[in-house]
């Protein structure tokens, strides 16, 4: 495994990490020992950075990481999310009285005195200009409530507007081999600010594995079913924005770049990891199986400039002008 500095936070984690929304829900139906057996393992490998959420299966997901840290205190670090509780979702929610409420309630959860990171969860763009959620952040941790604090956005402007709040440790942002704009758009910023960058939907929803196809069915109650179109929340959730079937032909063309000894999802991952800016990517993993894979790429060959280049041929021929204005 391998470890990059995670901006001001000073933790070093795992550039291969574990996002923890598939075992919480909307992804079809979990099983917990499978899904704490998979958190184990991702744990003996080296992973030492879990990312879960307050609204993932309802603090699920976050109930699920606190059994594991009784079982071994002090091993990784948790960042968590708030935000998407609110009912109505607007930015006037993001208060401090909200955000506090969140914030116990996700000590509760995952069974600790203070979050090691807590990002908002993709609010809505009104409040990258607004002081009230960033002040309120400062004041949680000032009262111990939470150690570092960062945003999970979903477009590049969202993520250039956060990390001019000094106070931001991290970004979390969609960035795979189907949303490139982060790389050309926003690294650079978040370099100059010593902000850490979290790089979620690495696998665009699966069709990056190489293993979805036309007739792939899905769960009633997984996101890519009910999803597509923005039905629930942001498109860009749910295979990256991009169209199914051309993020089939856009997978199809990658698996042509892939090298011997690489799977389609560690050709992914470990083409993310070739961004230095890149702190670590959160692929899910329900099964130990997934995670074992997962992590392997952390530690591959790095890719050929002629690889790299073929992934950018294929963005920018089949999926820059369908997501590029988009996110």
């Amino acid at each position: 495994m391998q470890y990059r500095t995670l901006g001001k936070t000073g933790y070093d984690i795992s550039t291969i990490s574990f996002g923890a929304w598939a075992i919480g829900g909307t992804w079809g139906a979990t099983d917990d020992r499978e899904s704490l057996a998979t958190l184990r393992r991702a744990l003996d490998l080296g992973i030492n950075f879990f990312d879960t959420a307050d609204v993932y299966g309802d603090g699920h997901s976050e109930r699920l990481i606190a059994q594991l840290r009784r079982e071994r205190p002090g091993a990784f670090y948790v960042a968590t999310k708030a935000g998407r509780r609110l009912d109505p979702h607007t930015a006037g929610g993001y208060t401090y009285a909200n955000l506090r409420a969140f914030a116990e309630r996700s000590l509760r959860n995952l069974e600790t005195d203070a979050l090691d990171l807590l990002q908002l969860h993709c609010p809505p763009g009104e409040v990258y200009g607004q002081d009230e959620a960033f002040d309120a952040l400062e004041r949680l941790k000032g009262e111990g409530l939470l150690r570092h604090y960062g945003v999970s956005v979903e477009t590049v402007d969202e993520a250039r507007a956060a990390v001019r709040r000094p106070g931001v440790a991290s970004v979390q942002i969609i960035f795979n081999a189907f949303r490139l704009k982060p790389a050309e758009s926003f690294f650079a910023a978040a370099r100059a600010a010593d902000v850490g960058i979290i790089a979620r939907v690495p696998l665009a929803s699966g069709l990056l594995t190489g293993k979805l196809r036309a007739d792939t069915a899905f769960a009633p109650d997984d996101h890519r079913a009910f999803n597509r179109h923005g039905e629930a929340f942001d498109r860009g959730e749910t295979f990256s924005g991009v169209d199914y079937d051309l993020g089939l032909e856009a997978a199809r063309r990658l698996q042509d770049v892939v090298p011997a000894g690489m799977t389609p999802a560690q050709f992914a991952l470990r083409w993310i990891l070739m961004f230095p800016e890149v702190t670590c990517a959160i692929p899910g993993a329900r099964r130990p199986a997934q995670a074992e894979a997962n992590a392997a790429a952390a530690d591959l060959p790095p890719l050929s400039a002629e690889q790299m280049r073929a992934v950018q041929d294929i963005y920018d021929t089949l999926l820059r002008a369908q997501v590029h204005p988009h996110w």
